[in-house]
C-alpha cells in the first residue's frame, strides 16, 4: 500500500494577495488556478522541487473561517519548509523583506528560523543536518 498527502489547506483572505506572496516572496511555483465557479478557486503552489506535497489555497468563506486566517494551529508553528541551502534562503527572505520571528539557530536536526507568511501563520525554515 502507498498512501500520501498531496495538499494541505491553507485559509487565506484573497486568492491572488496569496498567490503573489508565495511566488514573488517565497518563490513557489503557481501549479494550478483553475475557476471553479464565481468566487471559488483551485489554487495550489508549490516549494520549487516539490512534487509530493503542495498548498492549496482556500479562500475564507465565512466569519467563523476569517477568524482562523494565519492561525490555524493556535500560534504554533505550522508548516516546515525544509532546504538545500539554509543561508542562501534565509537571505533571499531577508531581502524580499520576509519576517523572521524567531532568529536562526543550530539545531541537533539542523539549522532553523522561523517567519510568518503575509497573514501571521507561523513556518520553519530548515536545513536538515546529517544523519
Amino acid at each position: 500500500m502507498r498512501q500520501k498527502i498531496a495538499h494541505i489547506a491553507l485559509l487565506v483572505k484573497d486568492y491572488d494577495d496569496a498567490i503573489a506572496f508565495y511566488t514573488q516572496k517565497l518563490n513557489f511555483r503557481l501549479v494550478e488556478d483553475t475557476p471553479l465557479s464565481e468566487e471559488k478557486r483551485w489554487v495550489i503552489v508549490a516549494p520549487p522541487g516539490a512534487n509530493e506535497c503542495s498548498l492549496l489555497l482556500a479562500k475564507a468563506v465565512d466569519e467563523e473561517q476569517l477568524r482562523h486566517v494565519g492561525n490555524q494551529t493556535g500560534g504554533r508553528v505550522f508548516l516546515f519548509l525544509h532546504t538545500d541551502n539554509f543561508w542562501r534562503d534565509y537571505n533571499a527572505m531577508i531581502e524580499k523583506s520576509i519576517r523572521f520571528v524567531r532568529a536562526p539557530k543550530e539545531e541537533e536536526y539542523g539549522t532553523v528560523a522561523v517567519f510568518d507568511d503575509l497573514y501571521g501563520n507561523l513556518w520553519d525554515l530548515i536545513e536538515p543536518g546529517n544523519k
